[in-house]
C-alpha cells in the first residue's frame, strides 16, 4: 500500500478546506460584526501493516467567538456589545444572534438590524420606538429612552460555550442552544455610538494563506514522489519480456 500517497492526499483535502475558510474570512474583513471561521483538525490512525499510519482529517469548521474592534460612529442607533454576549434579531425560524449593532428605525418606529431584521428585547419581542419621540438614548443595560421616557430595551444575551453556532439569514448566527438574557450588567453591556467590526486579523489570515500554500506544495511533491516510486517498483518487479 502506498501510504505516503494517501497521507499526502488526506493533507491536500484538509488544506483545501482550510484555504476556503481563510479566503472567506479575508473576503469579510470589512463586514460589520462578522465572526471569523476556524478549522479544527484531528489525526486519524490506521493500522496498515507493520505500524500505524497517521492521516489528516478533513477538518471541522467552527465560528470564532473572539470580539472584534469597536469603532466610534456617533450614530445614536449604533451599539457595540462589551463582554461575551450577543444581540438578538428575529429570524425566519426564531431568534438569531449577532454582534453587529448597527440599527435603523422604519417609518412605524420598529427597530431593525442593518439587514432589516427586527431587533428583539430580553423577552424575544420586537422593539417599537416613537418616530416623533425625539433623540434616542441607549443605556449600558440596553434601555432605550426618548424624551425622558423609557420606550424599550435592547435584549442582550449570553450563549452556552458548548452551543454550536451556524451561519443564518442577514449575517446573523443560529445557536443550537437558546440564548439567556443578561441580568447582571457589571461586566456585560452595550455602548451607544459605537459599532463592532469583524473579528478577522488580516495579518494572521495572510500568514495562514502563505503557510497553506507552502504545505500544499509539499504535499503535492510527496504525491509525485509516491507515484514515481510505485511506477519504478512496477517496472523493476514486473515480468521481463
Amino acid at each position: 500500500m502506498q501510504n505516503g500517497l494517501y497521507v499526502a492526499l488526506s493533507a491536500q483535502i484538509a488544506l483545501e478546506k482550510r484555504l476556503n475558510t481563510v479566503a472567506n474570512n479575508v473576503a469579510n474583513m470589512a463586514t460589520g460584526g462578522y465572526r471569523a471561521e476556524e478549522t479544527r483538525f484531528e489525526t486519524l490512525l490506521a493500522e496498515a501493516g507493520a505500524g500505524p499510519v497517521a492521516f489528516a482529517s478533513p477538518g471541522e469548521t467552527f465560528i470564532s467567538r473572539r470580539a472584534g474592534e469597536a469603532k466610534r460612529t456617533d450614530s445614536p442607533l449604533d451599539v457595540a456589545v462589551q463582554g461575551d454576549a450577543w444581540l438578538s434579531v428575529q429570524g425566519p425560524n426564531g431568534p438569531l444572534y449577532t454582534r453587529d449593532g448597527r440599527m435603523t428605525m422604519d417609518a412605524t418606529g420598529q427597530l431593525l438590524s442593518v439587514a432589516g431584521q427586527p431587533m428583539l428585547d430580553a423577552g424575544g419581542a420586537a422593539i417599537l420606538l416613537d418616530p416623533q419621540g425625539g433623540p434616542v438614548m441607549i443605556g449600558r443595560d440596553g434601555s432605550i429612552v426618548q424624551n425622558r421616557n423609557q420606550v424599550g430595551t435592547i435584549g442582550v444575551f449570553t450563549l452556552d460555550p458548548q452551543a454550536k453556532l451556524s451561519r443564518a439569514a442577514g449575517g446573523a448566527l443560529a445557536s443550537s442552544v437558546p440564548g439567556v438574557a443578561v441580568q447582571d450588567f457589571s461586566r456585560i453591556g452595550v455602548v451607544q455610538g459605537y459599532a463592532e467590526g469583524a473579528n478577522v486579523n488580516p495579518v494572521l489570515e495572510m500568514t495562514k494563506l502563505i503557510m497553506i500554500q507552502r504545505t500544499f506544495e509539499q504535499a503535492a511533491t510527496l504525491t509525485g514522489d509516491s507515484e514515481n516510486a510505485l511506477a519504478n517498483a512496477i517496472r523493476t518487479l514486473g515480468p521481463s519480456s
